[in-house]
């Protein structure tokens, strides 16, 4: 009698687009459950607990007559794999052919789905539309992360995100398909894909409770942040999901969303729209008094007033961040955030020592979180310590246990310009600058505070070598200073006008003239002195002259 598997028709896998090339794979598992359903009578005598479907392997005993595939082959592909687990394509097939004189029974269909936690419904869809999603199932995201191919991983979880199922298992496991889904793309690299994911996961949204869909837009974006260069995709996006959440009428988040958005536009140097997105925003805030995300707020909007150089509105902003977070309790990120921008503000005052003590605290809170955040606020330690003249600390800061875990171009960057200050050597302070540029001078609030001390050092040096000349070439101070004639030249000059010290430029001869400080008399304010004093007595004189005339 002819094997009823060998009148099964195949050729329609090879015109299927989604397999890929994998249709002969497919095939194999076809013929593996076909030979399960026809061979054995699965009756009581296959559990499923005889299948192993993690390594896809048949454990089974059966008629294995002829050169085909048998119960106990093995699968390799994905697409192989995917096949055996599911058996979507097999129970469309079956559904609709007959085996001569034995159809396919109800009962061995329904012993299939039982197999593979198949549906009823979905038994009765043909192959193409049945090979476009994957079962939102536990096994369905383990082939995903066990795939050695990222772009396949990719590929499983987009089809679980396919799966029409809305049962509460289901959107479980949808949800742990999107949290592995965006973590395979951010380490792909590919935010336009991350993007438009969000758009492809609004239905979806609709399905499970706004605080779920507010975590995975949040999640999604925070992700996409991740990713560098995409400064422009993300503020893109975040409006994209405002007006989304405006239609949607989701204050929550879009509240949310609003707040990431001006945080990325001050980033990105837009102040003013920035900060008109953060007038509103707040305005709505305090009035739905929402203080979590208040603290945010006031706290982006002391930061972007910082950087306007609006020091008065930075300090209110930060106030009102401190105030809100003291009726809440606020958590360890968050406030480690509020006390590195209060360092930020005490030193923009020359008030180091207090700025230190802010930076060690938010240092504790992002250094306990593991947060990249910890590395700024050590730096900025390190920058108070410089600015009043405590370089030789700086050593052993970085040494220290904590110190050491970070230790980095940030840390070596702050070392080298300790050394230069303790030698009071202008030419490895520049040395420092020139080789640590991305570390010293595209950080806003070092290279601010670093231009005053290399000013402070600048001035220092040159007082000192030209304290014993009274006439001196200016060549010969640059050589000694070991900077450039005209740099030094353009110093003196300042120097002069700001009366730090008494001489003038002989630019035609090329030299310094420094005068003898100017003696002042002191019979000269004496004599003030006592006219002003007289002036008191006669005054006082008249007034009682006056009282005796009444």
């Amino acid at each position: 009698m002819c094997d009823p598997i060998e009148k099964f028709d195949f050729r329609p896998l090879s015109s299927i687009d989604v397999l890929k090339g994998n249709a002969i794979e497919l095939e194999l598992a076809i013929r593996i459950v076909l030979r399960i359903v026809l061979v054995l009578e699965l009756d009581d005598e296959l559990q499923v607990s005889q299948i192993n479907w993690k390594s896809c392997s048949l454990q089974c005993n059966s008629d294995s007559s002829g050169s085909h595939p048998n119960p106990g082959s093995r699968l390799t592909t994905y697409m192989g794999c995917w096949a055996l687990h599911s058996l979507a394509v097999v129970l469309g097939r079956l559904a609709s052919y007959y085996y001569a004189e034995n159809r396919v029974t109800t009962h061995r269909c329904m012993c299939l789905s039982h197999m593979c936690s198949v549906q009823a419904p979905m038994c009765g869809k043909g192959i193409a539309a049945m090979s476009s999603f994957l079962p939102a199932t536990t096994e369905s995201i383990a082939l995903a992360i066990e795939a050695k191919d990222p772009s396949e991983s990719i590929s499983i979880l987009y089809r679980v995100l396919d799966d029409p199922s809305s049962s509460p298992e289901a959107l479980r496991m949808k949800e742990q398909a999107i949290t592995n889904l965006t973590e395979f793309l951010r380490k792909e690299n590919r935010a336009e894909n991350l993007r438009s994911l969000l758009t492809q996961l609004r239905p979806f949204f609709s399905l499970i409770p706004k605080a779920k869909t507010a975590k995975i837009v949040r999640g999604i974006i925070d992700t996409v942040a991740k990713i560098p260069g995409t400064s422009d995709l993300q503020i893109a996006l975040c409006k994209e999901m405002v007006q989304w959440t405006r239609d949607e009428k989701r204050t929550f988040l879009r509240q949310r969303v609003e707040a990431r958005l001006a945080a990325l536009l001050m980033e990105n140097k837009e102040y003013s729209e920035a900060l008109t997105l953060l007038n509103g925003l707040i305005k709505e805030v305090r009035r739905l008094d929402d203080k979590l995300l208040l603290v945010d707020i006031d706290l982006l909007e002391s930061k972007l007033h910082f950087s306007l150089r609006n020091l008065p509105k930075a300090k209110a902003g930060l106030t009102a961040a401190r105030t809100a977070a003291n009726a809440i309790y606020v958590p360890p990120a968050q406030q480690g955030a509020i006390d590195l921008q209060s360092g930020i503000l005490h030193a923009e005052e020359k008030d180091y020592k207090t700025a230190y003590s802010y930076f060690y605290e938010a240092f504790e809170s992002f250094n306990a979180l593991e947060d990249p955040k910890a590395v700024f606020s050590l730096k900025y330690m390190l920058l108070c310590k410089i600015m009043v003249s405590q370089a030789d600390d700086v050593a052993g800061i970085i040494s220290s246990k904590a110190g050491l875990q970070y230790v980095g171009p940030d840390l070596d960057a702050m070392k080298a310009v300790a050394d230069a200050h303790s030698k009071r050597s202008l030419n490895l302070f520049e040395i420092a600058l020139r080789d640590y540029k991305a570390q010293l001078e595209e950080d806003a609030i070092v290279h601010r505070h670093l231009s005053s001390l290399y000013d402070t050092l600048l001035e220092q040096n040159l007082c000192r070598l030209i304290e014993p000349f009274s006439r001196v070439e200016i060549a010969h101070i640059a050589e000694l200073i070991e900077l450039p004639v005209d740099h030094v030249e353009r110093k003196l000059s300042q120097l002069i006008l700001d009366k730090k010290f008494a001489g003038t430029l002989d630019q035609g001869a090329g030299c310094l003239v420094i005068f003898d400080d100017p003696k002042t008399d002191a019979i000269y304010p004496a004599t003030l002195e006592t006219i002003s004093n007289v002036g008191k007595v006669v005054d006082s004189l008249y007034v009682r002259s006056a009282k005796i005339m009444t």
